[in-house]
C-alpha cells in the first residue's frame, strides 16, 4: 500500500470513532480537547491513556506505548501491519456488510432443516430465543452469489473472511450467531472443525448493553450455554466466548459494582473449574464479587438442561456457589 493510501486510510478512520468502537471511553478532558481514560492495551487501574483527537494520536503512560490508528490495531488485534490494515479497511465497511450477511442467512435458517434439527438436537426449540439471538444457516455456496447481486465486491467479501481465496463461502453446514462485530458459525458436521469466527476480534462479552445495569451476571463459556440458559429464564446471562477473556471483557466485567456468577464448563479433567476460579480470583482483585457454579462433573449449562436439568435446580446451583 502506497503512502497516499496509508494516509487517506487513517483520514477515513477516526481513532476516537475506532476506540470508542471498541468499548473505551474516556474518564475526563484535558486542554485543548485530548482526552485521558483506562489503557485499553494492558490492566490499566488508574486512567494514563491519552488520546488526542485533533492528531489522531494515542500515547499510554502506563506501558509506553504509542502511536496512530494503525498502531493501535496492531497492538489491540495483536497482529502485524498488513493484518492490521486488513482489519481497518474491514471495520470501515464491515457493518452493512454483515447485517445484509446476516439477514441471508436467517433466511436460510428456514429452509434448512438440517439446522433446525441441529438446534432442536442442542435443546434449542424456543421461536422466541432464535429470533432473540438472531441465529441462522450457512448451507455454503450460494452467500457469494447474493452478496456480489447486492454491489460487494469480491475482494471485500475476501478480506471480511466471508469468502475463500478459492472463492467459496467461508462458512458451511454452520448454523451462525452473529456478534458485535464478528459472525461465530458452529459446525453441523462432525468432519469439520467445531468454531469460526471471521478474522479479527471476537470483540466484548455477548449482549452485554442488555446485562450490564443488572446486580447480578451469569457468565457462560459458550453460545449454546446462553442460549440454555436464556430459554430457562435467565436472562441476566452474557458469554465470553471461551475461558480466555480479552482485555476488553475483563473491563466490561469490572465496569461497576456486581456479582459475577461463573458457570464455565465441569471438564472431567477439571480444567473448566481450575480456569473458573482463576477468573474469580482476578475479579475479586478487581473489587468484583465472583462466585463459581460447581455443574455436574462432564456437563456445560448447554448439556445441564439438555439432559434434563430445570431452572429450580440450575437455581439452586447459583444459590450453593462460592
Amino acid at each position: 500500500m502506497s503512502r497516499q493510501a496509508l494516509d487517506e486510510l487513517k483520514q477515513q478512520i477516526s481513532l476516537l470513532d475506532y476506540l470508542q468502537g471498541h468499548d473505551w471511553r474516556p474518564a475526563r478532558t484535558l486542554r485543548r480537547g485530548r482526552l485521558m481514560g483506562l489503557c485499553p492495551l494492558h490492566e490499566d487501574h488508574e486512567p494514563s491513556f491519552l488520546v488526542d483527537p485533533q492528531r489522531n494520536l494515542f500515547y499510554c503512560y502506563g506501558c509506553g506505548r504509542g502511536g496512530d490508528v494503525i498502531r493501535f490495531a496492531e497492538l489491540y488485534h495483536q497482529v502485524k501491519f498488513p493484518q492490521a490494515l486488513i482489519l481497518l479497511r474491514q471495520w470501515l465497511g464491515l457493518p452493512p456488510l454483515l447485517r445484509e450477511t446476516t439477514e441471508f442467512y436467517r433466511v436460510q435458517l428456514h429452509r434448512r432443516s438440517e439446522a433446525v434439527d441441529y438446534l432442536y438436537q442442542r435443546g434449542i426449540r424456543s421461536t422466541e430465543l432464535i429470533e432473540h439471538l438472531r441465529i441462522g444457516s450457512a448451507p455454503g455456496g450460494c452467500l457469494r452469489g447474493w452478496l456480489t447481486q447486492l454491489g460487494y465486491s469480491r475482494l471485500a467479501l475476501r478480506e471480511a473472511g466471508l469468502v475463500t481465496a478459492a472463492g467459496y463461502d467461508t462458512y458451511m453446514h454452520r448454523v451462525v450467531f452473529p456478534l458485535e462485530a464478528n459472525l461465530y458459525g458452529r459446525s453441523i458436521s462432525a468432519s469439520a472443525p467445531p468454531h469460526r469466527f471471521l478474522p479479527g476480534s471476537k470483540g466484548g462479552l455477548y449482549a452485554w448493553d442488555q446485562v450490564r445495569q443488572y446486580p447480578e451476571v451469569i457468565l457462560v463459556e459458550g453460545l449454546f450455554d446462553y442460549a440454555a440458559l436464556w430459554q430457562a429464564g435467565f436472562h441476566t446471562v452474557t458469554c465470553s466466548m471461551g475461558t480466555n477473556l480479552n482485555a476488553h471483557q475483563l473491563r466490561q466485567l469490572c465496569d461497576g459494582p456486581r456479582t459475577v456468577y461463573v458457570a464455565f464448563d465441569a471438564d472431567t479433567n477439571g480444567s473448566g473449574q481450575k480456569t473458573s476460579r482463576s477468573l474469580a480470583s482476578r475479579l475479586t482483585d478487581h473489587g468484583v464479587s465472583a462466585r463459581t457454579v460447581s455443574l455436574p462433573e462432564g456437563h456445560d449449562p448447554n448439556s445441564f438442561f439438555a439432559e434434563g436439568g430445570d431452572a429450580h435446580q440450575f437455581q439452586s446451583l447459583l444459590e450453593a456457589a462460592r
